[in-house]
């Protein structure tokens, strides 16, 4: 772990050389999700492969880029790209970003998905807020020696979607007329999408939606002691649900369909949230 940290601390010591200002949010872009990006002011662009030891995103639609700029009145450090576990990082890595977050100042984060969707209710291109998530496939994040830099042994995760967040979320959506549900988020290794008896599963285990990021970095987040609001965009019924095979390329269809009212909320939320120091 000593030389995990040496590894975060000259990240971080490269970025601030380049972002002299403190970000205020953070906010994580899912796959097909990067189009809030653009409406940030005065961007600042860092690739991820020129700042020492930062992981590089392999997916396809993950740019691989830090951007720090303006938007709704607050500074925001927007990762516009990911590291999933079924990529090949070691969890420590995929949580990376999330850390150098909080070693920057950042105490609240919005973490976004594209992932399938569970409830018969739901349809493609809902937007859910997770109440909660199920993480029983998921190795923790937290596994090995204790980052006391961070926070606790053993971080209590009855709120890791913070609830104060949650309510500004809700009222955002109303506020903006865009139809939102809530539910709790299943995390699935990948990179094979899931058997329609593993979501059959999953459902009888009380969950909305299925996806292969998000449940790490919120538990990197909480332990960290950073407020967490947790977003998922549906982009296609899990498999079994409907007789269609499941494709990565219905996935960016989807979010390329839904993205107006995407950047419309997550603007929404960023405008309305009240920031802690």
């Amino acid at each position: 772990m000593i030389e995990y940290l040496r590894k975060l601390k000259q990240a971080e010591k490269y970025i601030r050389e380049i972002i002299t200002e403190k970000p205020e949010v953070g906010v994580v872009l899912g796959s097909g999700l990067g189009s809030l990006a653009d409406d940030i002011k005065d961007a600042i662009e860092i690739k991820y492969e020129d700042i020492p030891n930062f992981p590089v995103s392999t997916v396809e639609n993950h740019d691989g880029k830090l951007i720090f700029g303006t938007l709704e009145n607050k500074k925001v450090l927007v990762m516009k790209g990911r590291f999933h576990y079924y990529e090949g990082y070691d969890l420590n890595m995929s949580v990376f970003g999330i850390r150098i977050m909080k070693m920057l100042g950042i105490n609240d984060v919005i973490i976004t998905n594209a992932a399938g969707g569970i409830n018969l209710k739901f349809k493609e291109g809902t937007l859910m807020l997770i109440r909660d998530h199920i993480g029983l496939l998921a190795p923790s994040t937290l596994r090995g020696e204790n980052l006391d830099e961070f926070g606790t042994r053993f971080p209590d995760m009855t709120y890791a979607y913070n609830r104060e967040h949650l309510s500004t979320a809700i009222t955002t959506a109303r506020k903006l007329g865009i139809h939102i549900e809530q539910g709790v988020y299943a995390f699935y290794r990948g990179p094979n999408f899931e058997t329609p008896a593993e979501i059959k599963a999953l459902r009888i285990l009380g969950a909305d939606a299925v996806g292969m990021s998000t449940v790490p970095e919120v538990i990197a987040a909480n332990h960290a002691g950073m407020n967490v609001i947790g977003i998922s965009c549906i982009t296609n019924m899990a498999a079994g649900i409907t007789e269609k095979r499941l494709r990565h390329d219905d996935v960016i269809e989807t979010t390329n369909r839904v993205k107006s009212d995407f950047v419309r909320y997550i603007k929404g939320i960023i405008g309305e949230l009240t920031c802690t120091v």
